[in-house]
């Protein structure tokens, strides 16, 4: 039985927070897991600069609404759906994810929560599990699932590493660079194909 694990942003949909910061013209937002290993103190850092600038929830999902999945994310996620078990692992938060779920067409997603107060302004963040994509992994395997797991960013390699065989997508050339063991792929053909192999 296999299961593949992906990652949401970066792989099926643009950076949310990136979008962010270019609607806001916040520069210090467009930091990502791309940059910060740390998804603690990356989040931190970021609740920091929205409170500074009175922005909560409501003006991100205002942004959200405006963005669309990745050329061909869809077509790849479906076909992928038709042959095999799907499951995107993210470190966003459902509150980010629900309109780009509905944009991919309703595919099964494992992610954290927003703690938000009345008047909007995001409080802080719970995520589901420490390490969550490792360990959601960890987890599937435990239950009879082989793993295929990809992911753009530092915080997808321990999933990448743990699977049976793992993939980097439109990954940066300092993370390739990092782990030249893993195969980088830079489109969607290359990376259905790449995973029916292993299927």
């Amino acid at each position: 039985m296999n299961i593949v694990c992906l990652d949401l942003e970066g792989v099926l949909v643009p950076e949310i927070w990136i979008a962010f910061a270019e609607a806001t013209k916040i520069p210090e937002l467009k930091k990502t897991t791309r940059d910060e290993p740390d998804y603690n103190k990356l989040m931190n850092y970021r609740l920091d600069i929205l409170k500074q600038h009175g922005l909560g929830l409501k003006e991100i999902q205002n942004v959200i609404a405006t963005i669309d999945p990745i050329p061909g994310a869809k077509e790849f996620l479906d076909e992928l759906r038709s042959i095999t078990q799907v499951i995107i692992i993210s470190d966003t938060f459902t509150q980010f994810a629900s309109p780009l779920m509905k944009k991919l067409g309703w595919p099964t997603i494992f992610c954290n929560s927003l703690e938000v107060s009345d008047n909007g302004e995001i409080t802080g963040f719970k995520m589901r599990i420490e390490n969550s994509k490792y360990t959601t992994v960890k987890a599937l395997q435990s239950i009879g699932y082989e793993t295929i797991a990809s992911g753009d960013s530092y915080n997808d390699l321990g999933m990448i590493k743990a699977s049976k065989a793992g993939f980097l997508f439109k990954s940066t050339d300092k993370i390739k660079s990092d782990n030249p063991d893993l195969p980088a792929f830079e489109t969607y053909d290359e990376l259905l194909n790449a995973i029916k192999k292993v299927l």
